[in-house]
């Protein structure tokens, strides 16, 4: 046996009976986060639902649903009638280059996101035939919300940005993860009393976000609801996936959608 495999050995002994070192380093034990809750609800309405609206932002705003779709040449942002489906004002803004998604109403303004042109565009409430104001984003954009100061943005990863609304500086970014770990894809995104709500994209459910620590505290499972409440107006290769959360603060009402889907549900958690 050489001297360097002795020493060796010799430091090991060592330090196995260095009473002054710690067994385990503490700020490497991993956090332990609680499962997610299973969150209820009972579905209280159908409505109609455009089948040609691809969506990617909703937002309930004075008794009205405004909605961003996406697909090169056909996104748009539009105002509906939540009860008729019926499409009261619309504007096209797509092109071969700009793919809308994401939309949250703050102050008056309406910010809409793009996917991959990093444009993000502003409109006055009072009127959406064309942007007031552009600004630049440096991630592809998903989802937008707001917590009444800050916009809240994701990008398709596990993170959510808090976003300054006057400068579009991040303030501060947020990893959102569960008792697995970062959760992914999240997509559009709705603030409500407290908690943000994300679609994960892909997936039949909806997370509910503590965004102070960025844990999933609940989730909410909404598999099979075209299968149940309309399958005879489901399209193979058109009905896409699960994707639209608006929430009505009065009455505690949530509306959920999804991409060229024709129902719109409205729910409440129990």
């Amino acid at each position: 046996m050489n001297k360097t495999i002795i020493a060796g050995i010799l430091l090991f002994l060592i330090s196995c009976n260095n009473t002054d070192v710690p067994e385990t380093d503490p700020t490497l034990v991993p956090e332990t986060i609680a499962a997610p809750a299973q969150l209820s609800y009972n579905i209280i309405n159908t409505y109609p639902h455009d089948t040609s609206a691809y969506t990617q932002g909703l937002q309930f705003y004075n008794g009205k649903l405004y909605e961003g779709t996406g697909d090169f040449e056909t996104s748009s942002i539009r105002i509906t009638d939540i009860k008729t489906g019926k499409v009261e004002k619309k504007h096209m803004m797509g092109s071969d280059k700009i793919f809308g998604e994401g939309i949250t109403i703050f102050k008056d303004k309406i910010y809409q996101l793009t996917w991959t042109s990093k444009i993000v565009y502003v409109y006055d409430i009072k009127n959406i035939d064309a942007p007031v104001a552009t600004f630049k984003w440096p991630y592809e954009g998903w989802g937008i919300t707001n917590n009444g100061s800050e916009l809240i943005i994701s990008d398709g990863s596990a993170n959510l940005y808090f976003v300054n609304p006057d400068d579009f500086k991040v303030k501060s970014t947020k990893q959102v993860r569960d008792n697995a770990g970062p959760v992914l894809h999240l997509n559009e995104l709705e603030y409500a009393d407290g908690f943000i709500y994300a679609n994960v994209y892909q997936s039949d459910y909806i997370v509910k976000i503590d965004p102070s620590s960025g844990y999933v505290t609940g989730k909410i499972d909404l598999p099979g609801l075209l299968e149940q409440y309309a399958p005879k107006e489901i399209t193979p290769g058109r009905t896409d996936v699960l994707n639209g959360i608006a929430y009505d603060s009065t009455n505690k009402k949530f509306y959920i959608t999804g991409k060229r889907w024709p129902k719109l549900f409205e729910i409440v958690l129990n």
